[in-house]
């Protein structure tokens, strides 16, 4: 137990489990009607207590109202209605096309919930993060378990009050706690694990996982590079990626994981003093005391930014963006950093604060290769109107996205999902949906099928083997 929150206990951790399981083996959350009803309910929770869900995270770490309207309740509230909506069609059995003679034989693919799932959620977009898969598998018609973090005690406590007075807590439960509450769900049995965070905790969860052949989806972060083409508008450039690293002082992977930028050396101090201007007109008096700054979440990791930050041997860029720090409040201002080398500290590790390296390349060749050598990023942005640069990089890179000339900005129509170290598995309204359903193939073969296949029973005669090597052997293919 923290001093604001209570953790659940460990030992009714199993039992929580096995009620959901009970409650899923009981039928209750197949019809549509159902899921329906428990998706209006998660809208009316974030419409209902949005106050309530600002305050809690503004106590945690002072994420700016806005930005968790804007980011968090927001969208919650349109997904659930979006998603509660469109569950008839996400839902309908499917039939697929298939030769002639099959088509009797009814081929039918159901939409079938793959049972009861663990959620496991950071606490950089507390709302969203929980909220995003629980909308998923409430459309899937799964029960849940959300384990949320203890590092947002205030939200997370909220939460644990707010669930079973608009949920079916027969349904969906959640826990709190720690490493140890943690690891006892891992060790438990889930029909899936949907988990939002880091790499290293990431490889412990899909190892627990294994022991039980446990499906996951791991949205995981990185460093996300800004690739800034020499002919494009520095100043508008500089203007939306200072928006996006600013949101929630840089704390998130999902939408502003931009954790460097490459640009031509003879542009980047245009592209900085775009910088400045941004700064100047967002925070006159600068982002230290101004409210429309989050803070950085706990001492740890207020420690750890900026630990990267004083290892670096690049210049730090302080004459309007001055980095200053209160370590007691954990507020720290965005620092522009430049001069970056391939092995400076602040290219370690995901920065996840308000701090922006800039990389010097000689075009978009050196750039591409610098991507390429590192870790798949989770996003991946390019500021270039040019066609042949945006073709390049679709091509010659991977990452989970790709976005050109913006930040922050997403269309939840679209799959989300990482590659390579930044993770696995699709979500975003139908895409979330189908992480936690299971598409279960059916055929219904009638008895009048039995002249067809009469031929499979031995002994099969010559006749019965050219026909079969007709059917197979002797199919046209392409030159």
């Amino acid at each position: 137990m923290s001093g604001i929150l209570a953790y659940t206990p460990i030992d009714n951790i199993p039992q929580i489990r096995d009620d959901l399981r009970a409650t899923f083996k009981s039928g209750v959350t197949l019809p549509l009607e159902w899921r329906r009803h428990q998706l209006h309910q998660v809208a009316r929770l974030a419409q209902i207590e949005a106050d309530a869900i600002c305050e809690a995270i503004a106590r945690d770490f002072n994420k700016p109202r806005f930005e968790v309207i804007a980011v968090e309740v927001g969208p919650a509230i349109q997904n659930a209605l979006k998603s509660a909506e469109k569950l008839e069609e996400w839902a309908k059995p499917e039939h697929p096309a298939v030769s002639e003679s099959q088509k009797s034989w009814k081929p039918t693919v159901y939409k079938m919930p793959k049972g009861t799932v663990l959620i496991i959620v950071p606490w950089n977009a507390p709302m969203f993060l929980s909220f995003q898969p629980l909308i998923g598998a409430i459309a899937a018609g799964c029960c849940a378990v959300v384990k949320l973090s203890e590092a947002v005690p205030h939200f997370s406590k909220l939460m644990a009050e707010l669930f079973p007075k608009y949920l079916d807590s027969s349904a969906y439960r959640i826990v709190n706690g720690a490493v140890p509450e943690t690891t006892k769900l891992l060790e438990l049995q889930w029909d899936h694990i949907f988990y939002t965070g880091n790499g290293k905790v990431a490889r412990i969860i899909a190892s627990a996982a294994a022991k039980h052949l446990t499906p996951c989806s791991l949205e995981l972060g990185g460093k996300g590079p800004v690739f800034v083409d020499s002919m494009y508008d520095m100043e508008l450039a500089a203007k939306r990626i200072m928006w996006g690293k600013c949101n929630n002082a840089g704390q998130e992977s999902r939408f502003n994981s931009r954790d460097y930028i490459l640009i031509s050396k003879e542009k980047q101090d245009e592209l900085i003093r775009g910088f400045e201007k941004a700064y100047k007109a967002s925070f006159p008096d600068g982002a230290l005391d101004d409210s429309h700054f989050a803070s950085i979440v706990n001492d740890f990791h207020f420690q750890r930014i900026t630990s990267l930050l004083d290892r670096s041997k690049g210049e730090k860029v302080v004459s309007v963006m001055k980095g200053r720090r209160n370590r007691q409040r954990r507020r720290l201002e965005p620092v522009i950093v430049k001069g970056v080398k391939a092995d400076d500290s602040l290219l370690e590790e995901e920065i996840f604060g308000p701090v922006l390296p800039i990389i010097a390349v000689d075009g978009l060749n050196e750039a591409i290769e610098f991507i390429n050598e590192r870790p798949h990023p989770l996003m991946l942005y390019a500021f270039t109107e040019d066609p042949v640069a945006k073709q390049r990089l679709i091509n010659e890179t991977q990452s989970g996205s790709i976005i050109f000339n913006d930040t922050l900005q997403w269309i939840h129509e679209l799959p989300f999902s990482g590659v390579g170290e930044s993770g696995y598995g699709y979500q975003g309204l139908q895409y979330t949906f189908d992480a936690f359903t299971h598409l279960r193939s059916s055929i219904d073969i009638p008895k009048a099928a039995e002249t067809t296949l009469s031929m499979r029973y031995p002994p099969q005669g010559e006749q019965a083997l050219q026909l079969m090597r007709g059917a197979a052997l002797k199919l046209l293919i392409p030159s």
